[in-house]
């Protein structure tokens, strides 16, 4: 299972980069889910409560999810999209960023078959640590009590024995938008 957090503001990009156009010409949102789809068979996407998915081109295959307290950080929306997913029978979650549409879905693919559920997965480019991380389901409790800004980082490092790094050439797991001259030149 894949979670998309994307109920930022984007203040550095300074509109809703979500919308920003690729080369592709499809939205930075619309190809982070794309890719998300190449790998998942159930992909989930966390929007703040406003949003209008058909704006966002959320494609029909996504579900989308509420975080209702978005405003207040990353960490919040993922513990909102976490809480969703309580039902579920998956034995991880790839937690992937909106604004990261470079990953390949080969690398996805790649790390998916290294999840279960007392793992965290995480890719390595050239030593640097990027995204998706892929948490195994003991320690969704721990993420579905973040708050505030502070994402999953704190609960990597105190899991370091579960930790699986994975090496990887895919040099999109490091790479994302913050602002607009993140997006090559023609793609906007």
């Amino acid at each position: 299972m894949a979670l998309v957090l994307a109920a930022g503001r984007a203040r550095r990009f300074g509109s809703d980069k979500r919308l920003a156009r690729l080369a592709s010409g499809q939205t930075l949102l619309a190809a982070t889910l794309a890719r998300a789809l190449e790998a998942f068979d159930d992909v989930r996407v966390v929007l703040r409560p406003g949003d209008d998915p058909a704006n966002l081109a959320i494609d029909g295959r996504v579900r989308v999810l509420w975080a209702e307290q978005a405003d207040q950080g990353m960490g919040s929306s993922l513990a909102a999209g976490v809480r969703a997913l309580e039902q579920s029978p998956a034995p991880a979650v790839a937690v992937l960023l909106g604004d990261m549409p470079w990953v390949q879905g080969q690398t996805l693919k790649q790390l998916k078959a290294l999840c279960n559920a007392r793992q965290i997965v995480l890719p390595l480019h050239h030593g640097v640590r990027g995204h998706p991380v892929i948490f195994g389901r003991q320690f969704w409790p721990a993420l579905a009590c973040l708050q505030g800004d502070q994402g999953g980082k704190d609960i990597v490092r105190g899991a370091h024995d579960a930790c699986v790094q994975v090496p990887v050439e895919d040099a999109g797991v490091i790479r994302d938008v913050d602002q607009p001259r993140d997006i090559p030149a023609g793609s906007r």
